[in-house]
């Protein structure tokens, strides 16, 4: 969600806790004043918090600001966990199309769960299942760096891995 910015003649306080353009702290001033200070400047008068029952200003350039909160929201994203599910009978074509996908995934910085469901018999071939399993991470690893996160575990419907990035 993007905050929108208030500045200047938009800050609606009559007094503000003032910030110069050092990053200096000048304590709480009537907003006229905060103004007239941030034109002496040169610079913008920017409305930091809206919290606050006294807000928070800064002066300082206003483009220079709207690019750094533009960069903090992107940095906000947070990793993800994306999901890889191969199959008992996963072919060797669909297994590296799989592996291509959680190549992808990793790239972008997410975290990806490798699940293989087994169902009905396929339970009783729980070392074939393993194999797969393995013969997947070592295909990952061959092509991009991967960390093992959590372990192959036994889950009551099959087996569930962790990877991410290394």
């Amino acid at each position: 969600m993007k905050q929108r910015i208030i500045s200047n003649n938009r800050i609606r306080a009559q007094k503000v806790r003032l910030i110069d353009e050092n990053g200096k702290q000048l304590g709480v001033v009537d907003l006229r004043d905060a103004l007239r200070k941030s034109r002496e400047a040169n610079q913008d008068l920017i409305q930091v918090t809206d919290k606050l029952e006294i807000p928070v200003c800064k002066i300082m350039d206003y483009g220079k600001y709207a690019y750094q909160q533009g960069k903090k929201e992107k940095k906000q994203k947070t990793n993800d966990l994306k999901s890889i599910r191969l199959s008992f009978r996963i072919s060797e074509h669909d297994m590296q199309t799989r592996a291509n996908a959680a190549i992808k995934f990793l790239k972008s910085g997410d975290k990806v769960k490798i699940e293989m469901r087994l169902r009905g018999r396929e339970k009783a071939l729980t070392n074939f299942a393993k194999d797969k399993m393995e013969k997947f991470t070592k295909l990952l690893n061959e092509q991009f760096p991967i960390k093992i996160e959590r372990e192959l575990k036994r889950d009551p419907r099959g087996f569930t891995m962790l990877i991410a990035k290394s």
